[in-house]
């Protein structure tokens, strides 16, 4: 026990004795400072910047959110054990008419014992208005 003592009880190392490592110039980590010009690779990742719509990515998680709660109604089971059901709202979106978004749903639930009508027409009000979602934009390349 007095051996454990001592060691704690060891006087600190004076503050002018602390080492300091100090890479190279032009050589460091990011956030230690700045780096050459003419470095490409970190001119490109400070230019790169890929842009969303957060709002209709919003609407569309909601929306998404909706559909799987009516389905486990549905069916009659949780999302886990839910039939492997395929609804494409950008698929939806691509289609002109009400009509044939109409019989592409009813074709996804072909296997619903229950009646779907009222769902295929709540989904397909939601969906009127929105933006296909396309792949998100890079800036500055």
């Amino acid at each position: 026990m007095s051996a454990a003592s001592t060691e704690t009880s060891a006087p600190l190392p004076a503050a002018t004795s602390r080492v300091f490592f100090q890479p190279p110039a032009g050589v460091g980590c990011a956030g230690t400072g700045p780096m050459p010009r003419d470095d490409p690779v970190q001119r490109k990742q400070g230019k790169v910047t890929v842009k969303y719509d957060r709002k209709e990515l919003r609407k569309r998680l909601i929306l998404e959110e909706w559909i799987i709660e009516q389905l486990s109604d549905l069916y009659d089971c949780e999302e886990e054990e839910m039939p492997e059901v395929e609804i494409d709202i950008d698929d939806l979106l691509e289609v002109n008419s009400e009509d044939e978004r109409a019989v592409k749903l009813q074709e996804s639930l072909i296997d619903c014992y229950k009646p779907t009508e009222v769902f295929v027409r709540e989904l397909l009000r939601r969906i009127r208005g929105m933006m296909k979602l396309s792949a998100p934009t890079k800036k500055g390349l």
